[in-house]
């Protein structure tokens, strides 16, 4: 007998099409709850994490390194392929798009370095500003290198994280975009939808618009690195000065001291604990004896330090602050500072840091094609199916040693390297140019005669033909978008 939980039912096609359970995302008011600590909930936590980022060494250089090397990418535009061949069609889209990144008023390596903000806050909100083109003009909104009337990219202006106010939900838990309040500009919040927007994370969990910051599992660990400084400053400094020690009549000590001994013990023990090796390094204290001769109950002094302590501190910072740099799999960058570390060790360690960042750049990649592009595709009424895809290259660049040993195991294995298949490959995997006319690839070489004579050439053109222009099959209809938006 079947479970009753696994018979079909009779659902209505709006029971279909209607979600019927909830992620879960612990939401309220717009503002999310999903932080355990509640002194990372919020704006609490983005100021945290903005201290990690400027104040730590560590994850100031993993964050640096993260950028310079997603900055000098090969970022390019991809025509689209149909029936897994690019068209005429499909290149001009391809050219339209990227001009349009050309056209913006930043660079787009300024734009993915804002992007990556992600990586330290866990998201980043970015308004999409259009523009209709119309040359060279004085206003900003039609400012552009085109004068084809169509619709471009203006600018992606990001939304600062610290200006969120709170999340616009829909009925089914869909973002709606995103509330923001700049006090330092506006009283008063604007609401910025999703539709007009870029929303990138390093994580998606239950649908949580803020992701999740790669420095949370280092704040304890960040916490504990910055208290043992602070500890470290001052037991140096003590070791250098010495431990002020201040001896004070009896009378001052006693729980029952009248107001000016009380007042007086106050200064003396204000006095001790400012002692400093700086610019005001002195002090004024009673005399040990009176004019008698008799002892007076005051004596200062300076105990220095026994010898080392018990305790390294620096090895407990090593430690820590090597945790920190596996928060961006970036142990490599102090591999070799204690002269320990194998290169074999620190190959597999820049292999796997690149494939993390690849797949960010991945994530960033995807974002755009699916909302950046296809937006801009719909408002100069280009179908999807000829919609170009933002692409990237490798983080590291090919290793041509190992390369080369593995082409002479190839040779000594008895394997036909000419091959042009093979050829392409090992050509493609050096980063060198293919050569896709390949003369090998042509004709059915089992009938092919080396002996026979070549083919006559072709006929020559006649000298009054003019080369053939193709004009891109786009520009009436992007004259017509412009001519419609005026």
């Amino acid at each position: 007998m079947a479970d009753a939980a696994t018979k079909p039912t009779n659902l209505t096609r709006m029971q279909l099409v209607t979600p019927i359970g909830t992620t879960g995302l612990k939401e309220q008011g717009g503002e999310i709850y999903e932080e355990f600590l509640r002194r990372l909930q919020g704006r609490n936590g983005i100021e945290l994490y903005r201290e990690m980022s400027e104040n730590s060494p560590v994850i100031g250089a993993a964050l640096a390194v993260i950028e310079l090397l997603v900055r000098q990418v090969d970022w390019r535009i991809e025509p689209a392929k149909i029936d897994g061949e690019e068209t005429e069609e499909t290149a001009a889209e391809a050219e339209f798009v990227e001009g349009a990144l050309q056209d913006m008023s930043h660079t787009f390596e300024d734009f993915i370095s804002e992007v990556l903000s992600m990586l330290v806050y866990g998201w980043s909100y970015f308004e999409i500003v259009y523009k209709i083109r119309r040359g060279e003009t004085k206003d900003p909104k039609t400012r552009s290198k085109f004068a084809d009337g169509a619709w471009g990219w203006r600018k992606f202006e990001i939304r600062s994280q610290e200006t969120l106010d709170r999340w616009g939900f829909d009925d089914e838990g869909g973002i709606r975009g995103m509330m923001q309040l700049d006090q330092m500009r506006a009283s008063n919040p604007v609401f910025i939808p999703i539709e007009k927007a870029l929303l990138f994370r390093t994580k998606v969990t239950r649908g949580n618009p803020e992701g999740k910051s790669l420095l949370r599992p280092g704040v304890l660990t960040y916490h504990g690195v910055k208290r043992i400084e602070q500890f470290e400053g001052i037991g140096v400094e003590r070791d250098l000065a010495g431990m002020p020690i201040m001896e004070v009549p009896p009378d001052l000590l006693v729980p029952n001291a009248g107001a000016d001994a009380t007042q007086l013990r106050g200064e003396l023990e204000k006095f001790v604990t400012s002692v400093r090796m700086d610019e005001r390094w002195g002090g004024l204290v009673p005399s040990e004896t009176k004019p008698d001769g008799k002892p007076s109950g005051y004596k200062f002094k300076l105990l220095s330090s026994g010898g080392s302590r018990m305790i390294n501190t620096n090895e407990i910072i090593k430690r820590k602050e090597t945790r920190l740099l596996m928060l961006f799999l970036a142990q490599f960058l102090v591999m070799g500072m204690d002269k320990v570390g194998s290169l074999a060790l620190s190959s597999n360690m820049t292999g796997l840091f690149a494939t993390a960042i690849g797949a960010y750049m991945g994530t960033i990649s995807s974002v755009f094609n699916r909302f950046a592009i296809r937006r801009l595709q719909a408002l100069n009424g280009r179908p999807q199916e000829l919609d170009p895809v933002l692409t990237h290259g490798d983080i590291e660049g090919p290793n041509l040693d190992e390369l080369g040993k593995f082409l002479v195991a190839l040779t000594t294995a008895g394997v036909d390297v000419s091959d042009p298949a093979i050829r392409r490959k090992l050509l493609e995997g050096a980063g060198l140019p293919i050569d896709i006319e390949d003369p090998d690839t042509e004709g059915d070489p089992e009938q092919a005669d080396p002996q026979g004579p070549p083919p006559p050439p072709p006929p020559p053109a006649p000298e009054s033909a003019e080369p053939e222009t193709t004009d891109p099959p786009d520009d009436e209809q992007l004259d017509d978008a412009g001519e419609t938006e005026e």
